[in-house]
């Protein structure tokens, strides 16, 4: 029973280290932070701008579809629709959303591109290079093979063709 506590605590140890986990968290931590800093920002400054247009804050507008939404005794008679609080939730989540765009997704976006270019010409470097080593051998081999002419055949034709030809091969 013991060593089944340490390996369901081992693996729950192996679980919380793995980078994955611990980037996550730090994700979820600047979310909520970077949430508030949003939606201050929609109640302190863009409820009150749109508010001005009409004839109060902008999460204050709503409709009724039934009643009169009178407030009675300090509660609402009526069924009341609370738009513009829908209308305030939907401009945080645009306003949030073009900030992670605009300055994360974005910008990662192109470090990945360069980098993946910068890989895709290393490779065609290596590629190139590799080659480049091939044609050399393959002329050094050639070299060799005319430096030796015709004279030092053995007969097993390894030099055959390669030696500029004395016409010493009967063609009859």
């Amino acid at each position: 029973m013991a060593e089944k506590k340490e390996s369901l605590l081992g693996g729950f140890k192996a679980f919380l280290m793995r980078g994955n986990v611990i980037d996550l968290a730090v994700a979820v931590v600047i979310g909520a932070a970077f949430t508030n800093i949003v939606n201050s920002v929609v109640k302190g400054l863009i409820n009150p701008i749109v508010g001005a247009f009409g004839t109060k804050d902008l999460e204050s507008y709503s409709s009724c579809i039934k009643g009169t939404c009178k407030v009675v005794n300090g509660e609402i008679e009526g069924v009341q629709l609370q738009w513009g609080l829908v209308l305030s939730a939907v401009l945080s989540f645009l306003i949030t959303a073009a900030v992670v765009y605009f300055l994360m997704v974005l910008p990662m976006a192109k470090i990945l591109a360069k980098r993946a270019a910068h890989d895709k010409a290393k490779e065609g470097v290596a590629e190139t290079m590799e080659i480049s080593e091939l044609e050399v051998l393959k002329e050094i081999r050639d070299h060799l093979v005319a430096q030796r002419g015709p004279s030092t055949g053995t007969g097993t034709g390894a030099g055959s063709g390669a030696g500029g030809g004395s016409g010493s091969h009967p063609t009859s």
